[in-house]
Order: C-alpha cells, then sequence, then structure tokens
C-alpha cells in the first residue's frame, strides 16, 4: 500500500460552496452588451436560454454573466468580476476592434503585466487573467468576484460564511488590506476585500452558488430572521451578511443560493472559440481549452 502521507488531501477541500455560477447585473441595452461581451471580451451569449430581448446569459467557461434589460437603470457591483481567458493578447485585440462601437460609453481599457483591466460600458469592473494555478484547471471562466467592502469587517465576513454555510473562509492580508476570502468551487472565490473609499448603496443584483448541504445553511439564516426569499424546492435567497456575535450588518449581496439536485445543475454550457472564422476551419467551432 501506498504512504498515506504521499499527499496532502486538504489541499483537496472545497467546503461546502461547490460552484460560482453566475453574476447577474441589470443592464438596459443588449447592443451593447453583445459588443462588450462577445465581440469584445470574446464569451459566447447562450443559444438555448434567455434568447430573447428581455436578458441574455453570456456563458464563460461553466459559469455566466446574467444581463437581464429590464431596467432602465443598469446595476453597479461594488468591486472587480475576475474571469479566466486563454490568451489576454487576443482579448485586448477583440476590446481594441470593438471600441468604437463603445464610444460614449464608460468603456475603459488598461493592460497590466499580469493581467487585463476592462470597464463595461455602465462602469462595472472586470480583471482578465491568464490561466494559472490559482484557478485551479479553469483555462475559461469567473475566476473569483471581489467585493468592497467597509473597514473592519473582512474577519466578521469570513466567520459568517464559515459558520452559517461550512464554507472555507480565511483572513488574509493582501498589500496590507485584509480581506475575506471564501472558496466558492474548484480554482473559484469570493473575496471581501475592506477599503475606505464610500461605496454606492446596494442596487440589487446577484451571485448565485450551489451547495452542498442545501438545508443547514437554510436553516441557520431562518434561525436568525435573515433568509429573504423561498423560490422553489431546489432555490432560496438571502442579501444581508452579519457579524454573528452583535447582528450588526457588514455587507449586503444578494445570493441565489442552488442546491446540488437543481434542474441547471451541471448544465453544460456552449463556448465558441473566438478564433474561428473565414476561411472556416471545420471542427474549430468550439472552444476547447487553452
Amino acid at each position: 500500500m501506498q504512504d498515506s502521507h504521499a499527499y496532502d488531501r486538504s489541499l483537496e477541500d472545497l467546503g461546502n460552496i461547490v460552484q460560482l455560477e453566475h453574476v447577474n447585473l441589470d443592464m438596459p441595452d443588449q447592443r451593447l452588451a453583445t459588443a462588450f461581451f462577445v465581440s469584445g471580451l470574446q464569451a459566447t451569449r447562450d443559444p438555448y436560454m434567455q434568447t430573447g430581448l428581455d436578458n441574455m446569459w453570456i456563458n464563460i467557461g461553466r459559469s455566466q454573466i446574467h444581463l437581464p434589460s429590464r431596467k432602465p437603470r443598469p446595476q453597479r457591483l461594488r468591486g472587480t468580476i475576475g474571469l479566466v481567458v486563454p490568451d489576454l493578447d487576443a482579448v485586448a485585440r477583440s476590446l481594441d476592434a470593438v471600441a468604437p462601437r463603445l464610444a460614449g460609453t464608460q468603456f475603459a481599457m488598461v493592460r497590466q503585466a499580469q493581467a487585463l483591466l476592462v470597464t463595461c460600458p455602465w462602469g462595472n469592473r472586470y480583471r482578465c487573467h491568464a490561466p494559472s494555478e490559482a484557478f485551479g484547471r479553469m483555462a475559461l471562466g469567473v475566476g473569483y468576484v471581489e467585493l468592497d467592502v467597509p473597514l473592519g469587517s473582512a474577519s466578521g465576513i469570513a466567520a459568517f460564511y464559515d459558520s452559517i454555510f461550512s464554507a472555507k473562509a480565511t483572513t488574509v492580508v493582501e498589500g496590507s488590506v485584509p480581506t475575506a476570502v471564501v472558496a466558492a468551487g474548484h480554482g473559484q472565490s469570493l473575496h471581501f476585500r475592506e477599503t475606505d473609499v464610500p461605496q454606492p448603496a446596494f442596487d440589487g443584483h446577484h451571485v448565485a452558488i450551489y451547495i452542498a448541504d442545501f438545508s443547514g445553511p437554510h436553516r441557520r439564516l431562518i434561525d436568525r430572521g435573515l433568509l429573504s426569499h423561498e423560490v422553489d424546492q431546489h432555490e432560496w435567497r438571502f442579501e444581508k451578511i452579519v457579524d454573528l456575535t452583535t447582528g450588526a450588518l457588514l455587507f449586503e449581496l444578494e445570493h441565489e443560493v442552488r442546491s446540488m439536485t437543481h434542474p441547471l445543475f451541471a448544465r453544460p454550457l456552449i463556448n465558441r472559440n473566438p478564433g474561428q472564422g473565414n476561411p472556416y476551419r471545420p471542427g474549430q467551432d468550439a472552444f476547447r481549452g487553452s
């Protein structure tokens, strides 16, 4: 028998949150969204779900960005969405090409040594990274959502996810800034980074996660009066992250919480090969990795 101490098995522990499935941000214009997300970021509009004019789902690996167009006022994430893309140079070129179509909006792009910082037409921030060990085997996807939270709140937020969700949650210091890091699937995480910059009021945007123990967090949130919405057998929601000792509000972010028996769990998502074109190359339509 092989030595049982040859491997550190704890490195494979995910905690109770098994996937960060999507981020939902209302926006008013599908034309601009298509130019930015599909033509610019080289993502793929889901061809099967939400194909009308009131919503669009953007596939990015195994995760999505949901973009309902039902409200005239766009939603603004208080932070940054971290994307993993197979080729930073290719994304930079396609964003440059689409920039004239985004003139007059808040679109911007800044190239850094290890990342591409991009602002969408409505001011939401995206940070694109090349694949790396930090994101596991992910070659394309949503690697993290980073939220800007008040000073002094990071440790309480980590304790909330640890106690309520049985998630892997720690408080680290990133460049002298305390940050709660919550594992949210293989190569995925939620980051709550402290800042002294005043933030706008919460406007209802949300993230969707899948969890293995579905009833335990549900019960603990009910006990504290924090459950905000019972959706159906496979989904519930909450918004308020609180200090578990004092009950003080630390941060607001709606969570769409799904069970692993949810009909959409592990649904295969179509991701195109953005390099396909004319002349056409047979067999090269789909994204197949780095």
